[in-house]
């Protein structure tokens, strides 16, 4: 298959010193690397919007059946400073 692609005059410069630095031997295994490299990057972004839906999944059961509590938040402060204060030098 053939393709032709327009890029920008940066984006096009960038392809042609990737070649040049004769770590790929032509445009097209540039572009090929790169669209493989944003495959897997979807992917990535896939499986972490999967793992925060299910994240907020857990947490809406957890509301559901009455498994959370109000925080005080003062007294997560007090609590965190005491415990920095065990934790510093006399």
């Amino acid at each position: 298959m053939s393709l032709n692609v327009s890029l920008p005059p940066e984006l096009e410069n960038r392809v042609r010193q990737h070649v040049e630095s004769g770590l790929y031997s032509s445009v097209s295994e540039v572009i090929r690397e790169a669209l493989r490299l944003f495959e897997a990057y979807q992917d990535v972004q896939a499986a972490n919007l999967a793992s925060l839906k299910a994240d907020i999944a857990l947490g809406v059961a957890d509301v559901a059946a009455g498994r959370v509590r109000e925080l005080d938040m003062g007294e997560i402060k007090q609590r965190g400073r005491a415990a920095l204060a065990k934790r510093q030098p006399a």
